[in-house]
């Protein structure tokens, strides 16, 4: 009954808990409804914070420590609210030979961040993607959702500086 009572409070206070009690209820409020749920968080929410982590653990009738482990296990998942712009870096084998390290440490050097981190103003989160399946616009960079190919770091540095300035027509 808590955990109703809970969830009733929750979708009260914001309604993209709808969307996540939802995905639990699709999956019989059952532990192996985790990673979905996890999943639901991120999409409605940009990241998973202490206190969804823990409305999941309660949920679902899992150890807090283990929604931590497999929320810091999977790459996908990020335990801190991302920038106002993402910057998604392939590191694939295509796009690292294409020049990929060379645009992180041209990132890192102009904006103080690597990869995982965001700017200190939180306008720009940089973040780096195993393989975007785009091996033939190497290197490949996705602006703010949008795939770029063939690019360079000054490109890259350009259209970056652009959202700093407040310039969302990147």
């Amino acid at each position: 009954m808590e955990a109703k009572v809970g969830a009733k409070t929750k979708e009260a206070q914001d309604t993209r808990w709808r969307f996540v009690n939802r995905t639990m209820r699709l999956h019989g409020n059952a532990p192996h409804a985790l990673i979905e749920t996890l999943h639901s968080v991120q999409e409605h929410f940009g990241f998973l914070d202490t206190d969804s982590l823990k409305y999941v653990a309660n949920a679902l009738h899992v150890p807090l420590s283990l929604v931590y482990g497999v929320a810091t296990f999977y790459h996908y998942f990020t335990l801190k609210p991302p920038g106002d712009h993402t910057c998604v870096v392939c590191k694939g084998t295509a796009c690292y030979i294409g020049g990929a390290a060379t645009i992180l440490n041209t990132f890192e050097d102009e904006f103080g961040i690597g990869p995982g981190e965001t700017t200190s103003d939180g306008k720009i989160s940089l973040v780096t993607a195993r393989c975007l399946g785009s091996c033939g616009l190497a290197p490949a960079v996705v602006f703010d959702g949008e795939v770029k190919g063939r690019m360079k770091a000054d490109e890259v540095l350009e259209k970056v500086r652009r959202w700093t300035e407040n310039d969302t027509n990147v």
